[in-house]
């Protein structure tokens, strides 16, 4: 147990002994403010929730480094993006603050200056999510007792509209886009599979008689060089192929070379297919063409799963189709292109009680009716 004395200066000092045995003091006004301080250091160890005083004035651009050190586990490009929001948006207006520095209103005060130079809702979200990571691993390594960018709520992401291109305007993108890439739109339009999972589609891969691709890794480009991985959400899947698409998908197969491991989609050179060159040089100018201008290549994605549940697709089937790591992501994407059901509910309500009305009226005829109720 910790005791209180007083000092020559005529002020109380708190002394205690942290788990390992190290002595600790602090000073005070009054001699009550120090023993109610000790009753919470000894309620805090008791709990296992004791802190170091010490570590919480480590700086959060030291510490950062150390937390960055911890995600070399991550993708390439997580990391890299990572990299980018403690270089550019944290470090250079935080970095300096000791860890026990940084509270709630030291936070608001930041978001409100990337807001203020016009960075983008949804980047000022990764930012902070990113702080929020740092502060995670200071609370488990008892840095600091809680993490101060939980009560920091983000700013809101606007509500856009995405664009959900109609069979014939799929048709004639493909139509309007350099050879051989017709093919790989309407693979990306009828399937629903990300880009990267695109570009990193071997020919093994593909199982045209049971009209199935099996989805196993992701391409990536980070500052310039190219990384095969995981998938985003790190599973494997397999989605279906339309028969249209399969005989395509044949057609293309066959210019190819024979080898299992070959890449089905490339550049003009046969080179693993990057996302910016195909942007820039085959898909702005076949979205000019095909009078789509400003189509993003991932509201493929968003078509794909519009065409799926007009075709009756349930939301279960959305989500394995396009790898959704739950329904609710699904549901909270695309919930609003499910068929409106709310009529038929409030008919079937209806009906329902109307039901239950005309049985209890039947049960009150029945009893008014009955002998045993004219004899009474």
């Amino acid at each position: 147990m910790g005791h209180v004395r007083r000092t020559s200066s005529g002020r109380w000092q708190a002394r205690y002994r942290d788990p390992s045995g190290r002595e600790h003091a602090r000073t005070f006004d009054r001699k009550h403010d120090g023993e109610r301080f000790l009753a919470q250091i000894e309620a805090d160890k008791l709990r296992g929730q004791w802190i170091d005083p010490q570590a919480g004035r480590i700086t959060l651009r030291d510490f950062s480094e150390r937390w960055f050190a911890t995600t070399v586990l991550l993708t390439p490009k997580t990391r890299a993006g990572y990299r980018s929001l403690l270089d550019s948006r944290i470090l250079p207006r935080l970095g300096h603050l000791r860890l026990l520095q940084v509270d709630g209103l030291i936070l608001r005060e930041w978001i409100a200056d990337l807001d203020a130079v016009g960075l983008s809702p949804s980047r000022i979200r990764q930012a902070r999510n990113v702080l929020h990571a740092v502060f995670e691993l200071a609370v488990e390594a008892s840095f600091v007792g809680r993490n101060p960018v939980s009560g920091v709520d983000p700013p809101r992401l606007p509500v856009s509209d995405r664009r959900y291109l109609l069979p014939e305007q799929v048709t004639a993108l493909a139509d309007n886009i350099a050879a051989p890439y017709s093919t790989l739109v309407n693979t990306l339009a009828y399937t629903g599979i990300r880009f990267g999972e695109a570009a990193a589609l071997r020919r093994s891969r593909v199982d045209l008689p049971r009209s199935r691709i099996h989805i196993t890794s992701s391409l990536a480009e980070v500052g310039g060089n190219l990384h095969f991985g995981e998938t985003k959400t790190k599973r494997r899947r397999t989605v279906v192929v339309p028969g249209f698409l399969t005989e395509q998908l044949a057609e293309h197969a066959a210019t190819l070379p024979a080898d299992p491991v070959a890449l089905l989609f490339t550049s003009p050179r046969g080179r693993p297919l990057r996302y910016t060159n195909f942007r820039n040089r085959a898909w702005i100018p076949a979205t000019v063409r095909a009078g789509l201008s400003g189509l993003e290549i991932h509201e493929l994605r968003h078509t794909a799963a519009s065409l799926m549940i007009a075709a009756g697709a349930d939301a279960k089937l959305v989500q394995a189709q396009l790898g959704h790591a739950s329904i609710s992501i699904t549901y909270d994407v695309y919930g609003h292109l499910f068929p409106d059901r709310l009529d038929e509910l409030a008919r079937d309500l209806d009906l329902m009680v109307r039901k239950g009305q005309a049985a209890r009226t039947s049960l009150r005829v029945r009893e008014r009716d009955s002998p045993w109720t004219l004899g009474l």
